[in-house]
């Protein structure tokens, strides 16, 4: 009996930790990402995590108008730029930033932050190294995933563009 006992309990045990190892090496809910882009000689890198719908009103729902926002999901975004860049007109120094937003129905404010890590709700409250405010696209299909990416690409210009749900907001980018 105790024989028995012995090789019904060691594959249960084993049955039983496999699965909890299985729970901690499943996908993240919120997958993370990295896009790097050259526009003109500039290299820009973005690193960021990717939630999704999942069946959810995002934009008015979830993400309330003139609240702020991570943008994105787990930790703080990650922007580098390895030369000095325009946003939207506005300089901003080579280096590596955060990016918050303020959703709104008829327009977005876009601010880039100097990157320290951390949590993402330290950002709100510092001041930003650039802000500017982009209108809105909205989108004719749905993307499920949210996505950053950068466009558009020229020797001297480039879009880096936000998109989840049925939004696009595009932030136009001067480069070297």
């Amino acid at each position: 009996m105790r024989k028995l006992f012995s090789y019904l309990l060691i594959p249960c045990l084993a049955l039983i930790f496999t699965t909890v190892d299985a729970q901690n090496n499943g996908p993240a809910a919120s997958p993370s990402a990295k896009v790097e882009a050259m526009a003109g000689t500039t290299t820009i890198t973005i690193e960021y995590s990717r939630p999704s719908m999942k069946d959810r009103e995002i934009f008015g729902g979830l993400l309330k108008y003139g609240e702020p926002w991570r943008t994105g999901a787990n930790a703080p975004n990650k922007i580098t730029f390895d030369k000095d860049v325009m946003v939207e007109g506005k300089s901003l120094a080579a280096g590596s930033y955060t990016i918050t937003t303020v959703p709104g129905k008829e327009s977005w404010e876009v601010s880039f932050h100097v990157h320290e890590g951390g949590g993402s709700n330290a950002y709100f409250e510092k001041t930003p190294a650039v802000k500017v405010m982009v209108e809105p696209v909205m989108l004719e299909c749905t993307v499920e995933t949210f996505l950053i990416d950068v466009q558009d690409l020229r020797n001297t210009s480039a879009t880096l563009g936000l998109a989840w749900e049925n939004t696009y907001v595009p932030i136009a980018l001067g480069v070297k």
